[in-house]
This record gives structure tokens, C-alpha cells and sequence, in this order.
């Protein structure tokens, strides 16, 4: 934080499927964030606690707001899928809109609302190849030579994910970390463990990048389904349960759309004393 943050800094708690968000909105007050600051906000004993930090830009170009993404061990993200969903729902309260427009290092996202109280975000085309995940050499990015033969998936962010018979029996908090430093992602990746449940319903666990064992994940879920669909297990349409809730995913012409609740838990407020401490 820069000496003209060291002042209390207002903050949202938001959460898509229990997968958690603190939310800093910079349109009208800059804020810069170190990953210091975040990984202090991320501490769930002596922080507020999250999965993912979000901040609130002005807009650029004809973008309604920016939005930055940093995970809780203080690393960027380009993207955060349910993060998107929560804040693009905040702002249609806020202005009474039902479709906006959001940047993000991933690219311009589509947001609307979907009724039911649901809220429907575009997160882009997949990116399929080795080098755009990346990857770390030229490969086939549908089986990879990892045990378990998993599928590579980008989605602004890197994927990979196992077909299993039974998701209940992966032990995720060995397995995820081990697969998040395989030396194939040159950044690391998001790993899930996904399930064929049904024509078209998959059961999906997740280890995120720089953050651990999370309830969803929305860029997750649409790597998923576009696995699951590559591979013939599913078609583009699915419907995903996660250990915090239903999602719904469709692999359009025009992109991935991601569709869920959100919610918006609470307001509160950084105090000047904490945010020195923090530096």
C-alpha cells in the first residue's frame, strides 16, 4: 500500500458456490495492492480470508469496470470466473443494468443477467493449443504424458484435468499441490478431478493455483466442460456439482458461458492501524 492508502479501505465479501472473493472497488479511490497486502487479507485466522482478492478498476476503452485478480498466495491471476459473476452482479445492482461489459487481463468479458437470480458471465474462447496454455513443449493437449492422462485446458489461466471414477476417493490436498508444480505448466495450473455422472452432468473437485482445496471454481468448471467435451464424455452444455453448488456451462460459438448464483455476504472495513502493520 502506497502512504496515501494508509487510511480505513472499504472492502465487499462476496462468494460464487462458496468459492470466497474480497472485493476492493478502485473506480473512485486508487488502491494499489502488493502481495503483501494480499496475502495478509487472505489469512483466514488473522486477515479477512479468501480465495481470490479482486479490485475494481475505472474502465478502459468501452469496458463498464476492469478487474484485477490476485490468488491468496499474492500471485496474479488473469482470470477468476465466479469473481467476475459476483462483481458483474454487484454492478448491475448498482446501476440497474442487466448486461455489462468487463475487461480483464483475460480479455473483454460478456456479463448479464439470467434470471432466477442467477448471473451468466462469457468467459472467451478456450485456448487448446500447448503454447497458448502454455505448456511447457509441444504436445497433444487432450491426453498429457501425466498419470491419469489428464486434458489441458486454458482459459486465461492454466487447466488440468482427470477423468476419475469416483472424485469422493482422490486424496486432493496430496494430489493437487503435486500436479499444480508439474514441470509441463511452466506457470502452474488449476487442477480438477472431474466425474461423468450422467448424460451431460459431471461431479468436479478442485485444487486451485496459489490457492489450495476451493469449494468452485468458475474458470475450472468451464476448463471442465470443455475437457469433458473434447473427449467425448459429454456434450457442450453441462451442468457441473461442486462441493459448494451447481453450475451450469455452455460451450457457444461465441465463447465458454458460465452460469450461477452469486452472493453478496458483507461489507466491511480496513483499518489504518492494520493496513500500516501490513505495509
Amino acid at each position: 500500500m502506497t502512504r496515501q492508502d494508509h487510511q480505513n479501505l472499504p472492502f465487499m465479501k462476496m462468494h460464487g458456490l462458496g468459492n470466497d472473493f474480497v472485493v476492493l472497488d478502485a473506480r473512485a479511490r486508487p488502491v494499489t495492492v502488493s502481495p503483501a497486502l494480499a496475502l495478509a487479507l487472505a489469512d483466514r485466522h488473522m486477515g479477512v480470508g479468501f480465495d481470490q482478492l479482486a479490485v475494481i478498476e475505472p474502465p478502459r476503452g468501452n469496458g463498464d469496470a476492469h478487474l484485477v485478480f490476485l490468488n491468496a498466495d499474492g500471485s496474479a491471476s488473469a482470470a477468476c470466473g465466479n469473481a467476475t459473476r459476483c462483481i458483474a452482479r454487484h454492478l448491475m445492482d448498482e446501476t440497474g443494468r442487466d448486461a455489462l461489459v468487463l475487461t480483464t487481463d483475460r480479455g473483454t468479458l460478456l456479463a448479464r443477467d439470467a434470471g432466477h437470480g442467477l448471473t451468466s458471465v462469457n468467459m472467451g474462447a478456450p485456448q487448446l493449443t500447448w503454447d497458448e496454455i502454455p505448456l511447457a513443449r509441444e504436445m497433444d493437449t487432450l491426453e498429457l504424458p501425466i498419470e491419469g492422462a489428464p486434458t489441458a485446458t486454458g482459459m486465461g489461466n492454466p487447466h488440468c484435468t482427470f477423468f476419475v471414477d469416483d472424485v469422493s476417493a482422490i486424496d486432493l490436498a496430496t494430489r493437487g499441490p503435486l500436479v499444480e508444480h508439474d514441470p509441463l505448466y511452466p506457470q502452474r495450473t488449476n487442477v480438477q478431478f472431474a466425474q461423468v455422472i450422467g448424460p451431460d452432468h459431471l461431479r468436479m473437485r478442485v485444487w486451485e493455483r496459489g490457492t489450495g482445496i476451493t469449494l468452485a471454481s468458475g474458470s475450472s468448471s468451464c476448463a471442465t466442460a470443455v475437457a469433458a467435451a473434447r473427449r467425448g464424455l459429454s456434450g457442450r452444455t453441462v451442468t457441473i456439482e461442486l462441493d459448494g453448488g451447481t453450475i451450469h456451462i455452455d460451450w457457444r460459438e461465441d465463447g465458454v458461458w458460465m452460469t450461477g448464483p452469486t452472493a453478496h455476504v458483507f461489507d466491511g472495513v480496513l483499518t489504518a492501524r492494520w493496513l500500516e502493520q501490513v505495509g
